[in-house]
């Protein structure tokens, strides 16, 4: 990558933080000034974006459950969702058509639902950064988007065979081999180690899988996401996740830059973009409406719709395969990548104040919740419990066990990943799911004879918000946080913190007096 791409990135990056705005969208606005002074795409920086796009894709399987892709919710809602989307965009295209004088937009019906069709798909760069960002890709919202991501993913591989007649090989029956050789790759990832081996055995796995599957003529990111899904159950899954988000970040900063350099917008185009940019409100209430119709709480079809109302970067693969086919004019592929680029901001805006809006307007917000909930949105029961802690990370897990070992069924662990919530149950302890940003949660559960809540979470966002959710339910207790950083302590507290343990030094303290205790108890023995 040009020395001039990272500078520039760099700066924009810095600046939209410096705005407290998502810096991916430093990186967009990047990508449309170099190109403004003279650079264009290159196969170098292409690359570089192809292996964000597969690793993140790798990272997604590794957190994916594939009966989640059966849940009605999923499977209806992202077929249902689709077509209507189609239907609409494609009329409102072609209706946007007979007032744009120009011979590239003199289209077809077939040429409007296309675009459509292009336009249907949400950004799994986009969504996934921001649940990675907010740490919500475990909770009931996060998950359901992805699972529709992966829905629309499989649409567009589905795409991209019957637009390029690209038949798979018939060696790709050969792929379902790769189930059962899954122990012998989990056993694999086992033996990796902790180090630099572990993020290497990530790169292994998933470009392996991405040249397997081009290999037999199905697309490799695709194969990506299915060496993720097979690996998910190992207990080393969510580590490597780990290793492997610094790299995929790097990486994917080419990706955002290859949108701004796909061309030179003009002035008409860049309008046209806008307009269609406006039928994200539209696509919005799609979702919402099919979420609510298929039972889900409002809180999760609010959050889940407002994440997967954006244009997503398989639109600008539908769109580049339909212009090398001649069925597009090239400044559709421009109007895509600028109403995509757009729609990410709109999303990363509105998101990051998505749970204060929520909580702000919750009440009319729910007048479209369906009376009768889904199973799993069932709120669960508390018990006998007087201490609360909420994310089972290894420090809430950790903090959970020590008080299990002295109030035993007094504790309640709560976590918005059933995983872990269940492997707790199966030990017999007291847990839930649940997640702690939710207001309709804590409105709904018996928190009276809860005298201390243990927030256990690595974002001081996160943990500000769920002890100004705690204020709002009158509750009286006391409440603990964790700190990473020495600057994070005074906001937690001024936020409404009784009490704030900076991780690393409460762990050296620990260390020293264990090892103190220890030594003295050695002493003792000899005497």
């Amino acid at each position: 990558m040009d020395i001039m791409f990272l500078l520039v990135a760099f700066g924009f990056g810095l600046i939209a933080k410096y705005c407290k705005l998502p810096p991916l969208i430093g990186f967009l606005i990047a990508g449309f000034f170099l190109n403004a002074l003279g650079y264009s795409n290159n196969e170098t920086l292409q690359a570089i974006a192809n292996m964000g796009i597969t690793i993140m894709l790798f990272t997604i399987g590794l957190k994916l459950n594939i009966k989640d892709l059966l849940k009605s919710e999923i499977l209806l809602g992202s077929i249902a969702h689709s077509c209507m989307w189609i239907a609409l965009c494609s009329a409102a295209v072609f209706a946007l058509g007979l007032f744009v004088a120009t011979s590239w937009f003199n289209l077809t019906w077939y040429t409007a639902v296309l675009i459509g069709f292009a336009f249907s798909f949400s950004s799994t760069v986009c969504v996934v950064k921001i649940l990675d960002e907010a740490g919500e890709i475990k909770t009931r919202h996060g998950k359901l988007a992805i699972g529709i991501l992966v829905m629309q993913d499989i649409f567009a591989v589905l795409f991209l065979v019957v637009a390029t007649g690209k038949i798979p090989s018939p060696w790709a029956a050969l792929l379902v081999l790769l189930i059962p050789a899954r122990p012998l790759l989990q056993r694999l990832l086992s033996g990796s180690g902790h180090g630099e081996m572990l993020p290497l055995t990530g790169f292994i796995f998933a470009l392996g899988a991405y040249h397997l599957f081009e290999l037999v003529g199905i697309k490799g990111d695709l194969g990506a996401l299915i060496a993720g899904v097979l690996l998910a159950s190992q207990a080393k899954s969510t580590e490597l996740s780990k290793s492997l988000m610094a790299f995929k970040d790097l990486f994917l900063i080419g990706f955002f830059l290859t949108i701004g350099l796909t061309a030179l917008p003009s002035i008409e185009l860049v309008s046209i973009a806008l307009i269609l940019c406006l039928l994200l409100p539209l696509k919005f209430l799609l979702f919402f409406g099919l979420f609510i119709s298929l039972r889900l709480r409002a809180r999760t079809a609010y959050l889940t719709s407002l994440m997967m109302s954006n244009y997503s970067e398989f639109g600008l693969i539908v769109g580049a395969v339909a212009l090398s086919g001649g069925m597009l004019e090239m400044e559709w592929l421009v109007i895509l990548a600028l109403a995509t680029a757009f729609s990410f901001i709109v999303t990363s805006v509105l998101y990051k104040h998505s749970h204060h809006y929520y909580c702000k307007h919750k009440n009319h917000i729910k007048q479209y919740e369906h009376p009768i909930p889904l199973h799993q949105d069932i709120y669960p029961s508390l018990g006998d419990a007087k201490v609360l802690v909420i994310g089972m990370g290894r420090v809430g897990k950790g903090a959970f066990k020590a008080i299990h070992a002295q109030l035993g069924q007094q504790v309640c662990g709560i976590d918005s990943d059933p995983d872990k919530i269940n492997k707790l149950a199966k030990l017999g302890k007291n847990a839930i799911v649940g997640d702690g940003e939710d207001i309709d949660l804590w409105e709904n559960l018996n928190i009276q004879n809860i005298e201390l809540v243990l927030i256990a979470l690595p974002s001081i966002e996160d943990a500000s918000n769920i002890t100004q959710q705690l204020k709002s339910t009158n509750f009286n207790g006391r409440i603990a946080a964790i700190a990473r950083y020495e600057d994070e302590v005074e906001p937690l507290i001024n936020n409404g913190v009784d009490r704030v343990f900076n991780f690393f030094t409460e762990a050296g303290l620990g260390f020293a007096e264990e090892s103190l205790l220890w030594a003295k108890v050695c002493s003792e023995s000899k005497q």
